[in-house]
């Protein structure tokens, strides 16, 4: 699909990254700015700015119905989400697509797919992928998971099965630290990204880390 001005749903040196790029490839760019940033340099890096409401994210950066209103109000017809914030949200993905808005970024079904721990491990399983065993099954309750625990053997990991960056992450050495693991896991992923989905996987103690990117 074809564009010509691109919002940039984001902040700070991340959008100002993605509004020389675009502006270098010809783009229109528009910018988002919370009371914090009013007077941020994306701000006066870009073509156009909208206000987009509160220094909280929730009211601002990561309210849907805003960043879409700004489309239509600066008439951009391409989002690009930077990283962060809503880059992973699906319904962000297929609201962009009902709108008629271009996403820049990964289809929304792969968004749903791979933003979940759980779900994408399935897959890869499913795919015939060698996976650490674990547990990643949607019974969710404290009592379950503790049994499964006892199964997989401890070390363990509990991960929150959506988002990143250790949130929601606890490394468990001995059954008695587990249910305060499994809380405290569950109340940081729900605070950090609105579930409390948990996974477990048997812990690999001073491993050797190889990471790749897939495009695609």
């Amino acid at each position: 699909m074809k564009f010509s001005k691109v919002l940039v749903a984001n902040r700070g040196e991340i959008a100002v990254r993605v509004m020389q790029t675009a502006k270098a490839m010809g783009y229109q760019t528009v910018a988002v700015y919370s009371d914090a940033d009013r007077h941020a340099r994306h701000v006066q890096e870009a073509d156009e700015a909208v206000y987009i409401g509160a220094s909280k994210v929730s009211e601002s950066y990561l309210s849907i119905t805003k960043i879409i209103d700004a489309c239509k109000k600066t008439g951009a017809d391409a989002v690009h989400p930077g990283y962060g914030f809503l880059s992973e949200n699906t319904d962000f993905a297929q609201a962009c697509i009902d709108n008629q808005i271009t996403f820049i970024g990964p289809t929304a079904s792969a968004i749903e797919l791979m933003g979940s721990k759980r779900l994408s491990k399935i897959a890869m399983i499913e795919a015939g992928v060698p996976c650490m065993p674990g547990y990643e099954g949607d019974r969710q309750d404290l009592e379950y998971l503790a049994t499964q625990a006892e199964q997989i053997g401890f070390p363990i990991m509990v991960k929150a099965s959506a988002g990143g960056g250790g949130r929601g992450m606890r490394l468990v050495q001995q059954a008695s630290e587990l249910f305060e693991a499994l809380q405290t896991a569950r109340s940081e992923a729900e605070n950090a990204f609105g579930s409390g989905e948990l996974i477990l996987e048997k812990a690999v103690i001073a491993p050797r880390h190889v990471e790749i990117q897939v495009f695609g």
